[in-house]
């Protein structure tokens, strides 16, 4: 049972869609969980899903932003795979703006996906989780949880949220068999950072070379982190020798944060 540590288990993993979401569902399939994928396109959604060796799997569309549609979502997954007592929380979005032109509409839209929505996916997971006596909840957070930056003043408040939640969660799941951790990356080799990349051109004239290089010197290792080390650390967090670890923020930062 080593090589299938999450042998029986069924893993719910939103942002599925992502590039980081897709590299924890492989993650979560290879160490045996049954997963479902959940993001906003069903048709990216089976892509994904096509790709993996397991035939476990499921997967469903939500808005992560919408009550309704996470209710009706994990009704869906509990259905075809069974109680969910894994849940990683990967849906996210992250917009950056001086804070003079952050309106209203962006900070309610990224607090909605990046912390309500792992509210109401949590929400979801919990009342099983507990019964179960057994359950893992990994937040996908970001180093902007634990730091401020420049021109993203919706994203860090959202994210030190996610921080909050995790820790609060953690202490009220303790004495139930749950954890309750979170992952907090610098700038990942994905979609999301590809488009910095290109707001940083736009808004600066530096060549595409000059704006990605700016971001990997803030990672003391000098490039940017991939999303397979972070579905690793997630992976591991929800390893059943990881019972230990709770309230964690862990930084996959290559030494960025301490």
């Amino acid at each position: 049972m080593a090589d299938i540590p999450l042998k029986d288990r069924h893993a719910v993993v939103t942002g599925a869609g992502g590039d980081i979401g897709a590299a924890i569902v492989s993650e979560l399939a290879r160490s045996g969980a049954r997963v479902t994928l959940m993001g906003r396109t069903t048709t990216t959604l089976e892509a994904r899903r096509a790709a993996l060796p397991s035939a476990l799997t499921a997967a469903v569309a939500v808005d992560v932003t919408d009550p309704a549609s996470v209710r009706a979502a994990f009704a869906r997954a509990r259905a075809e795979l069974g109680t969910p007592t894994i849940l990683v929380n990967a849906a996210g979005i992250g917009e950056s703006a001086p804070f003079v032109k952050t309106d209203l509409r962006l900070w309610r839209r990224t607090l909605d996906v990046d912390l309500t929505g792992a509210f109401l996916c949590a929400a979801e997971v919990v009342p099983g989780a507990v019964a179960e006596k057994w359950g893992r909840i990994v937040n996908v957070a970001s180093t902007a949880g634990l730091r401020g930056y420049k021109y993203m003043s919706a994203y860090c408040a959202a994210k030190h949220g996610l921080v909050g939640l995790t820790r609060a969660l953690a202490l009220e799941m303790a004495p139930s068999g749950v954890t309750v951790n979170a992952v907090c990356p610098t700038y990942v080799d994905t979609a999301m950072t590809q488009r910095t990349i290109t707001n940083i051109v736009e808004t600066t004239g530096r060549t595409p070379e000059q704006a990605r290089t700016s971001l990997e010197r803030m990672n003391p290792l000098g490039r940017l982190v991939t999303p397979a080390e972070v579905a690793q650390a997630v992976g591991w967090l929800c390893l059943p020798t990881s019972a230990a670890i709770t309230g964690q923020s862990i930084g996959v930062a290559g030494g960025e944060v301490m």
